[in-house]
């Protein structure tokens, strides 16, 4: 092992965090710039450089193995929980070139109907990949979506649709039309 990966692999319990988190922080700044400014070669180069960064890895890996809900959601392989060591060890064979494990289908009821829904879900390995891959992601299209688009977005919420409604109603009065559409999305009946 070379001496710059075990200066960056320490004991997990003593990672500085803090710093990790800006120097990920950082990158996903300049990631939004770069799309902003539509230099689409930039965004990508700098994807990269997030992507292989021992920071971004570390905080994936984190996220998925101590911060989510599911972290003791076991997939395929049967992991449940990793220790310190093993997540070191995944950080640092975290590659997107690794093949993806098939997921673990769970079924899970609907709760007004006695009916029941598929669930997949992966291991963590390739839970860790994915959030790997939102954190290069997502400052990329948070420059493109339209600034008065609320669903699934990070730092916006139902509170600021409402309060968005609210400040172009307020003046003078508007139609408000309410539609179901939810049937338009049932394929399977």
């Amino acid at each position: 092992m070379s001496k710059a990966l075990s200066n960056q692999m320490m004991e997990w319990n003593t990672t500085p965090w803090r710093k990790l988190e800006r120097r990920v922080h950082k990158l996903q700044k300049r990631i939004f710039q770069a799309s902003v400014r539509g230099d689409v070669k930039a965004v990508r180069s700098l994807q990269k450089t997030l992507m292989r960064s021992w920071s971004a890895k570390a905080l994936a890996v984190r996220k998925v193995t101590q911060d989510n809900q599911g972290k003791k959601t076991a997939g395929v392989d049967g992991v449940k929980s990793l220790t310190p060591k093993a997540r070191l060890k995944l950080v640092t064979n975290l590659r997107l070139s690794n093949p993806v494990k098939p997921s673990r289908r769970v079924w899970i009821p609907k709760p007004p109907k006695k009916e029941k829904r598929p669930l997949g879900i992966p291991t963590m390995q390739d839970r860790a990949t994915q959030a790997l891959v939102k954190l290069a992601l997502e400052p990329e299209w948070e420059a493109r979506f339209e600034p008065n688009s609320y669903g699934f977005r990070p730092g916006r919420s139902v509170h600021d649709t409402i309060a968005a409604i609210y400040t172009s109603i307020n003046k003078k009065p508007k139609w408000v039309l309410d539609a179901d559409i939810s049937n338009c999305f049932d394929w399977a009946s």
